[in-house]
């Protein structure tokens, strides 16, 4: 009897300390599986090094803030981010731009976003239209307007009715629009390093 009862108790400490590794597991594989973000899954070792700038074997050439660790990413972005404002030219730029607004937003109300009917209406505040030279060098002038950029959709380029508009107020400062069949919008901002006032589009 002694005997019995010794080999049950052997058997409940061993499915005990079973039990108590299993749960032990479980929980590291848990802890391994969640970042510090609620709900969000953990990056897998090669992914957003810079996230962990100590890592060993970690790109140097990734850069702070780039979600997919793209190399260069922000180098070759460059020409996408528009220059510093100086405070008076972010001044200035807001008030053409209140100038501006209420115009496309009374031609969006018409339905008349074509670029023709949009210069004709800006040209009435007293702006001038921007003349270039055949290599693109300035010849006076501060407003452009022109058709919308092409998109692509499917298997093709398609270019969406509406008008964008470009002014120049100071060097260091633009007021950048467009209106179109869905909606309307003025913003302010500095120049593009190759575009002028106007954003490029995204891509190469």
């Amino acid at each position: 009897m002694q005997t019995l009862r010794l080999g049950r108790r052997r058997r409940v400490a061993v499915a005990a300390l079973l039990l108590g590794a299993v749960i032990s597991l479980t929980a590291c594989g848990e802890q391994r599986g969640t970042s510090a973000a609620a709900g969000a899954p953990s990056a897998s070792p090669s992914a957003s090094p810079s996230s962990r700038p100590s890592s060993p074997g970690a790109s140097p050439y990734v850069e702070p803030g780039v979600v997919d660790g793209a190399p260069h990413n922000g180098d070759n972005n460059a020409y996408r981010r528009s220059g510093e404002m100086s405070p008076a030219g972010a001044k200035e730029a807001q008030k053409e731009a209140d100038r501006i607004e209420p115009v496309l937003k009374r031609l969006w109300r018409q339905k008349k976003w074509d670029p023709k009917s949009v210069r004709a209406a800006l040209l009435q505040l007293g702006y001038e239209e921007e003349r270039t030279g055949p290599k693109g060098e300035r010849h006076g002038g501060n407003l452009t307007v022109r058709a919308m950029d092409p998109r692509h959709e499917a298997d093709h380029y398609v270019t969406p009715e509406g008008a964008q508009v470009g002014l120049r107020v100071r060097k260091d400062a633009c007021v950048t629009a467009f209106v179109q069949k869905t909606n309307y919008e003025v913003k302010t901002n500095g120049p593009f390093m190759e575009t002028g006032c106007f954003e490029p589009p995204s891509g190469h």
